[in-house]
């Protein structure tokens, strides 16, 4: 994917969030207060790069993770990570802003070495990105069969990503934000609008003086000094929702 111009042009609307997406840049998406209470940077998958890597542990800080579709997910037979703990830290618990977590595997793509670096971190990323964006496709083309295609994927996925890895793997609601609005799918939504795959990264902006998230004001010097789009998650909800 081809990458748009980052010149400096503060902005907050959701039509500048999606045809940023569309070119393949990154956006900062606010949850909400009574959520999380997060910013997080969020790119398309397949235009990921190290250098955004390197944006990302460094400007941001959190965990950098790939959002998945559920098509996709269901495709690859991708688990709930929670499904797979057989130990009492696995039980049922509260989260306290939402009624489940997202995560499923940690993967690393097969050619990468330790998987950690920004090098290796990003063909794992964009590997993801291409994957699911052929998955999305065939699923388009094979319309009422798709059904078929599903339960066949999982060991190409397998043949391309081995588990566990460093970059973790989170799977969207079947509806996206009319299910839930975590940065998953508010990220998904925007991919879905600006005509990207169904895979975006997302990782949480922290702020280092304090330790805790990056507050929205911050958030949004950030935006504007590196002329990145940022968007409320009620804005997407209330266009795409």
């Amino acid at each position: 994917m081809s990458r748009s111009s980052n010149t400096a042009h503060p902005a907050t609307s959701v039509e500048s969030a999606i045809s940023a997406f569309a070119g393949g840049g990154p956006v900062l998406v606010h949850d909400a207060v009574d959520r999380e209470g997060e910013v997080d940077l969020v790119y398309p998958a397949a235009a990921v790069e190290p250098s955004d890597v390197a944006r990302m542990r460094n400007d941001a800080g959190g965990l950098i993770c790939v959002a998945l579709s559920e098509t996709v997910c269901e495709a690859w037979a991708l688990p709930f990570a929670q499904d797979l703990v057989d130990h009492p830290a696995g039980a049922a618990h509260d989260l306290g802003y939402d009624e489940r977590s997202s995560f499923s595997l940690t993967v690393n793509h097969r050619d990468t070495f330790t998987g950690i670096t920004d090098d290796d971190r990003a063909l794992t990323i964009s590997a993801l990105g291409d994957a699911a964006d052929r998955i999305a496709r065939e699923m388009l083309i094979a319309g009422e069969d798709a059904a078929s295609a599903i339960a066949t994927d999982a060991d190409s996925f397998a043949e391309q990503f081995r588990s566990p890895g460093h970059v973790h793997l989170l799977r969207g609601a079947p509806n996206l934000i009319e299910d839930r609005k975590g940065h998953t799918e508010l990220g998904l939504a925007l991919a879905e609008a600006a005509g990207t795959e169904p895979a975006v990264v997302v990782c949480e902006m922290l702020d280092d003086e304090t330790g805790g998230a990056l507050s929205p004001a911050a958030a949004k010097a950030y935006a504007d000094r590196h002329g990145f789009p940022y968007v409320e998650g009620s804005a997407l909800i209330a266009q795409f929702g």
